[in-house]
């Protein structure tokens, strides 16, 4: 099997997983080394290459969101961009909040990647995030006493810098900002939706920022039209993975972090005995 379908099968998962409150890094990382599938993950264009699938997942995120970011930029419009107006107050936190994990991201991502990019740590890491997801279920015990139009500018900060959890492999930026929201006092279902408009933005600058390098890395022949190809499969899984959860989490209202922490557990557990750790 060529270099090629493994990318596609990459694609697939990244597509599923970055989602998924499950860590679409930790499986990068996890399944390929875990199945031996021959993609070199230090190869120049590599990176670029992962940042088209998150480039494609933003893509899916503002397709299935269209009428409510067209909503929020009427909105705010309308309010001629006051912060303290209802109508642009919402575009404003998601702003705001944007800005922990944007910063993070530009000054310590290589870093923090280069020091907890392991396999061993990826593991590890996603079993912590299965429990954080379990004790995001015990705060959804409690009754929500906010919705996404009196959410406060503090709390939206928070789940902000909880989105920054997601620089470490292993942990999940959706499950991070799904546990803080709950934690604020959001339901489930308000909360992946301010997860998910929360996420559009950061994926999507780092899309822009990493793609040009594409064209400039070295590369082996046809390699380009293949990871275009895996940008709009992954794009494609994304939409169905956001469809998927948004309906789950407006039918459950209790557990439903459950089964994902369950997974992440079980999964990382299995890839330290499997990887002989």
């Amino acid at each position: 099997m060529t270099q090629h379908i493994y990318l596609l099968f990459l694609a697939v998962l990244q597509g599923v997983t970055e989602l998924f409150p499950i860590s679409s890094l930790g499986h990068i990382i996890l399944v390929p080394a875990l199945l031996h599938w021959p993609i070199n993950r230090d190869a120049g264009w590599f990176l670029p290459f992962v940042v088209v699938l998150h480039l494609a997942t933003a893509t899916a995120l503002l397709l299935f969101f269209w009428r409510d970011w067209a909503a929020l930029l009427g909105g705010f419009i309308r309010a001629r961009g006051r912060p303290d107006n209802p109508d642009s107050r919402l575009l404003w936190i998601l702003f705001i909040a944007s800005i922990p994990a944007g910063l993070l991201g530009l000054a310590l991502a290589h870093k923090i990647k280069a020091l907890f990019g392991g396999f061993t740590f990826a593991a590890v890491a996603l079993m912590i995030n299965g429990a954080m997801l379990i004790l995001g279920d015990r705060l959804r015990a409690r009754q929500p006493s906010h919705s996404l139009d009196n959410l406060s500018w503090p709390r939206a900060i928070g789940i902000g810098f909880a989105q920054s959890l997601a620089l470490i492999p292993g942990f999940s930026r959706s499950g991070a900002t799904l546990v803080a929201g709950i934690g604020v006092g959001l339901d489930y279902e308000n909360s992946a939706k301010f997860s998910f408009l929360l996420a559009t933005p950061i994926i999507a600058a780092a899309g822009i920022l990493e793609v040009p390098k594409l064209f400039h890395a070295q590369m082996p022949s046809g390699l380009l039209g293949t990871i275009f190809l895996a940008g709009l499969l992954s794009g494609i899984c994304a939409w169905a993975s956001v469809w998927f959860l948004m309906h789950y989490f407006h039918k459950h209202e209790i557990k439903a972090l459950r089964p994902f922490g369950i997974y992440c557990i079980a999964f990382g557990a299995l890839a330290l005995i499997i990887g002989g750790y």
